[in-house]
């Protein structure tokens, strides 16, 4: 899941340099990249904190099993 959210956010960095390459200035349209640009950083950040926290729980159960059970 998180690497397709870093496809699109590529997807997205290339979009917005063509839009640059294309006008040579800052347009409306690179401001409407930029915002999905960051939507996708937070929802990549907030997937790998969601998937960090599961592997510490997991860490932690393996930790409290004991070996004389």
């Amino acid at each position: 899941m998180t690497e397709d959210l870093y496809t699109t956010k590529r997807s997205l960095e290339l979009e917005w340099q063509q839009e640059h390459l294309k006008e040579g200035r800052y347009t409306l349209h690179m401001g409407y990249i930029d915002k999905k640009i960051q939507e996708i950083v937070k929802q990549i950040i907030a997937k790998e904190f969601e998937e960090q926290t599961l592997q510490t729980k997991i860490a932690e159960a393996k930790a409290e099993v004991s070996i004389a059970t």
